[in-house]
Parts: structure tokens; C-alpha cells; sequence
């Protein structure tokens, strides 16, 4: 067999055992992929969907329901978690259902956030765009929330947009209904709840 033979020989050789390899290597991420265990979903950690009530998720009321008396016209918001109306289980075992509720003069928002709103409330998600710490702080002097994490200010009477520190984009909202005094989730949050992409990865627990 000719020098140019065998060296073809080998080549043709090396690029199988090669392409094999890299096969063997995507087998097993797709494995690796298939043995990772799916989130399980309970009744606590559904997501808020339509006709879901909220209470407030912590201090002397917890637990109690939030209604028009529950929140003072331009502020403080009122955190909450969604409640399903028939089942009355609390959905607090899923972390992005935390949400933020506030009240304004309805002609204080900007039209997207009036066409959200009812009776002038509206629901926010209390998880921050940057990287998933809870919005908690309320600047009462300027109307803003404030993430203590790294800064970022949102105005809650522009649909929650940026006007401060790193957040990417606005905090998600979803349509609000008044039925009753309480406060009712006319839809789940209308955008993505969190930092999504690469920054998901590493979100704050806070």
C-alpha cells in the first residue's frame, strides 16, 4: 500500500472516531437532559391565572384580602400573594407569583397601565428585571419603587418602566379587576416575570 494510501487511510479513520466521539458526546448531554428532574407543580406553586384573589403576604394582615380600604390612594403598595377563590390555597410556594399592588388617581398612569388598571389599582410582579431580588421599598416623595438590591427605581404610573439603576426593562404587570372590594388577576403577568436569558441562571434569592 502506497505512503499516500495509508495517510488517507488514517485521516478517514481519525474523522470517524472523531465524529463518534462528538456524538457520543451530545448522547449524553441529552441524557444528562432527560434525567433532570421536572419542577413539580402543586396547587401552592400554580401560577397566577384569571380569577385568582390576593392576600397580603406578610405583617399583622397577613393573610387577610386585599381590597380597595387595603390600599391607600397614591401609596405604599401592598404585597400579596394570588389565592385560588374556589380552593382558597394560597399560592405562595412559587416565589414569582409575588406581586406588588398599588392604587393611583387612574388619570395619573400612562394609557397601557389605565387600560391594565381598575378603580385604579393595578397588580404588579414584585420580582426585580436585574436579578430576581424582591422590590420592597416604596419612595414615597417620588411615587417610585425601589429595588434595595442594586437601585433600580420603577415608576409604577408609566407600567412599572425603568427610571434608575440596571434593571433591563419594566416589571411585568397584569390586567386588574376590582369585584366585590378585592382585588382580582383579570390575566396572568403579561410579560416575563424576573431577569430572563443568561442572568435566569444566577438570580438573587432575596
Amino acid at each position: 500500500m502506497s505512503k499516500k494510501n495509508v495517510t488517507s487511510r488514517r485521516a478517514v479513520i481519525q474523522a470517524s472516531l472523531g465524529a463518534g466521539l462528538g456524538l457520543a458526546g451530545l448522547s449524553s448531554l441529552f441524557i444528562a437532559g432527560g434525567l433532570r428532574p421536572k419542577k413539580e407543580i402543586t396547587p401552592e406553586s400554580e401560577p397566577i391565572k384569571e380569577g385568582d384573589t390576593f392576600v397580603i403576604a406578610q405583617g399583622p394582615d397577613k393573610g387577610k384580602p386585599v381590597t380597595l380600604d387595603t390600599l391607600p390612594l397614591g401609596g405604599p403598595f401592598v404585597l400579596a400573594w394570588p389565592m385560588d377563590p374556589k380552593t382558597k390555597v394560597v399560592k405562595s410556594g412559587e416565589r414569582n407569583n409575588l406581586s406588588m399592588i398599588i392604587r393611583f388617581n387612574p388619570d395619573e398612569y400612562d394609557a397601557e397601565t389605565k387600560k391594565n388598571s381598575d378603580q385604579g389599582v393595578i397588580v404588579y410582579s414584585a420580582i426585580c428585571t436585574h436579578l430576581g431580588c424582591t422590590v420592597s421599598d416604596w419612595l414615597a416623595d417620588q411615587k417610585i419603587f425601589l429595588c434595595p438590591c442594586h437601585k433600580g427605581l420603577y415608576d409604577p404610573r408609566q407600567g412599572a418602566k425603568v427610571v434608575g439603576g440596571p434593571p433591563p426593562r419594566p416589571l411585568p404587570m397584569l390586567v386588574t379587576k376590582v369585584s366585590g372590594g378585592k382585588v382580582v388577576a383579570g390575566s396572568g403577568f403579561l410579560s416575563p416575570v424576573g431577569p430572563v436569558g443568561a442572568l435566569a441562571r444566577n438570580k438573587a434569592q432575596v
